[in-house]
C-alpha cells in the first residue's frame, strides 16, 4: 500500500523551483564548511508529531487525515511503521527519532507493553536493513499515562520509580538493538506543581540515583550512545526541574553525571524558560554539553508550546552559528520535533512542512558559516574586548593580580572610555548576510 501517492521522492531544484514537493536550498550533496549538509544537519523525522499527531488541541479533537485512522492497536502501529518508512524515503531522511509508546500501543501490564513493543521494534528492524534512515534516538514516555501524575524517577511513589526504570532499561535494551546513536531523557512531569506537599531534595536525589542506573545498565550491556537531557521550564508541571541549560548543567555537575550526559536543545522550550534558542545553545556549547537539538519554533502570540516547523530565518542562523562553532553535533542531530497546524490535516501537509524546515537550516547554515568565514562577528568581539588583551586585563586574566593592585591602578585612572556595543549595526549586517546568501548573492 502506498500511504502518500501524490508525492515522489523531495529532490533539490533550487531556489527558482515553484514546486511544492521539491527543495529550493537543501541540496543534500553540497559542500558547507567542509561537509555536505546533509552530514552537517543531520536531519531527523520525531515520529509522535508525523505518525501519531492527530492534531488534536485542548479545545477540540483530532482533525488530522490519515490513511491508518482505522485500524487500532497493533493493526494501528504496523502500518504507521509503513507509512513511516515510506515517509522517511520520500524526504531522503537520515535519521528518525520515536518514543516507546508512539511505536506501539501500551497493554494492561508492563510485560504486555514489552510483548507490543517486541513486534513492532522486530518489524522497524527490517525495514531498517534495506532503508538509509537511522535511528538518531528514542526513549520512553513517562509522562501520558495517569501512572506519572507526580512524576516517574521523582514520584513520591516507589512502584512508579521502579515501573519507570523497568521501562527505561527496555528502552536501552532498545535503542542497542536499533543502533540509536543517542538515548534521551525528557522529564515530562520530573518537577511539582507545588511545594506545598513536595519533598524536593528526594525527589532530586531520586532522579540523580535514577540517572546512574540507567548509566550503569548502559555499560552492562554495552550500549555507548550518549545520554542527552532535554530541558524544559514547565509545561505541564508547574515548574520542572530540567529548568534550563544552567539549571540542567548545575544538577550533573552535583551529582558527578557531566561525564555521561549532555544535552538535547528544544528551541520552543528555550523560549519558554525565557531565553532564545541561541543563548541556550551558545552555554551548552561553551561548556562542552552540546548534543543534539530539537528543530522547531514557538509563537511569540502564545504562552505555551506550539511546536511550530522553523522557519524564522533569523534564528536557524544564529542556531547553525553556534552549531559550527562546536565542530557540528557530532552523533546529534537536527531533529525536528514539530507538528504541523490543526487546519493543515492533509499529509501532503507533512511534506510541505518538513521542506520548510529543512530549507530554513539550510539557509541558516550557509549563512553562518559565511559569517564565520568573513569573520563578521569573531572580529567584533575580539575588538570589543581587547582590553583584557594587554596591560590590567591581561592580568586579570592570566591571575597575575590581586585586590591591592586593582585598587592601586583603579584609584587614579582618568574618565573611562568604554565602546558601542553597535547592536543594530550588527543586527543589521546579519539582515544583509541573510538577504544576500538566500539570493545567492556574493556578500
Amino acid at each position: 500500500m502506498t500511504y502518500f501517492p501524490n508525492v515522489n521522492q523531495i529532490k533539490f531544484e533550487g531556489s527558482d523551483s515553484n514546486n511544492p514537493f521539491a527543495f529550493k536550498y537543501y541540496n543534500p550533496e553540497e559542500i558547507v564548511g567542509g561537509q555536505s549538509m546533509k552530514e552537517y544537519l543531520r536531519y531527523s523525522i520525531a515520529y509522535w508529531h508525523t505518525f501519531t499527531g492527530d492534531g488534536s488541541d485542548p479545545f477540540g479533537v483530532g482533525t488530522a487525515l490519515r490513511p491508518w485512522n482505522h485500524l487500532t492497536g497493533l493493526d494501528l502501529a504496523k502500518a504507521r511503521v509503513e507509512a513511516a518508512f515510506e515517509f522517511f524515503e520520500k524526504m531522503n531522511a537520515p535519521f528518525f527519532c520515536f518514543h516507546d509508546v508512539d511505536v506501539a500501543p501500551e497493554g494492561s501490564t508492563l510485560r504486555e507493553t514489552n510483548k507490543n513493543l517486541d513486534v513492532i521494534i522486530s518489524m522497524i528492524k527490517e525495514y531498517m536493513k534495506t532503508s538509509n534512515t537511522k535511528l538518531l534516538w528514542n526513549t520512553a514516555n513517562m509522562f501520558s499515562n495517569p501512572r506519572y501524575v507526580h512524576g516517574a524517577a521523582t514520584s513520591c511513589n516507589a512502584d512508579v520509580f521502579a515501573y519507570s526504570a523497568a521501562k527505561v532499561k527496555k528502552g536501552l535494551e532498545v535503542g542497542k538493538e536499533l543502533g540509536a546513536e543517542n538515548y534521551v531523557f525528557w522529564g515530562g512531569r520530573e518537577g511539582y506543581e507545588t511545594l506545598l506537599n513536595t519533598d524536593m531534595g528526594l525527589e532530586l536525589d531520586n532522579l540523580a540515583r535514577f540517572f546512574h542506573l540507567a548509566v550503569d545498565y548502559a555499560k552492562e550491556i554495552g550500549f555507548d550512545a550518549p545520554f542527552l537531557i532535554e530541558p524544559k521550564p514547565k509545561e505541564p508541571s508547574t515548574h520542572q526541574y530540567d529548568f534550563d541549560v544552567a539549571t540542567g548543567l548545575a544538577f550533573l555537575q552535583k551529582y558527578d553525571l557531566t561525564d555521561s550526559f549532555k544535552f538535547n536543545i528544544e528551541a520552543n522550550h528555550a523560549t519558554l524558560a525565557g531565553h532564545t534558542f541561541e543563548h541556550e545553545l551558545h552555554l551548552a556549547r561553551i561548556n562542552g554539553m552540546l548534543g543534539s537539538v530539537d528543530a522547531n519554533q514557538g509563537n511569540t502570540l502564545l504562552g505555551w508550546d506550539t511546536d511550530e516547523f522553523p522557519t524564522d530565518l533569523y534564528t536557524t542562523t544564529l542556531a547553525m552559528y553556534e552549531i559550527i562553532k562546536n565542530g557540528g553535533l557530532g552523533k546529534g542531530g537536527l531533529n525536528f520535533d514539530a507538528k504541523v497546524r490543526r487546519g493543515s490535516f492533509d499529509t501532503d501537509d507533512l511534506f510541505h512542512a518538513h521542506i520548510a524546515g529543512m530549507d530554513s537550516f539550510a539557509i541558516g547554515l550557509k549563512v553562518a558559516q559565511k559569517l564565520i568565514d568573513d569573520k563578521v562577528l569573531d572580529d567584533f568581539v575580539a575588538d570589543r574586548y581587547s582590553s583584557f588583551t594587554q596591560g590590567i586585563g591581561l592580568d586579570i586574566v592570566e591571575g597575575k593580580t590581586d585586590l591591592h593592585k586593582l585598587e592601586a591602578y583603579a584609584l587614579d585612572l582618568p574618565e573611562i572610555q568604554n565602546k558601542s556595543g553597535r547592536q543594530e549595526l550588527l543586527k543589521a549586517t546579519i539582515n544583509r548576510y541573510i538577504l544576500n546568501v538566500s539570493a545567492g548573492v556574493t556578500v
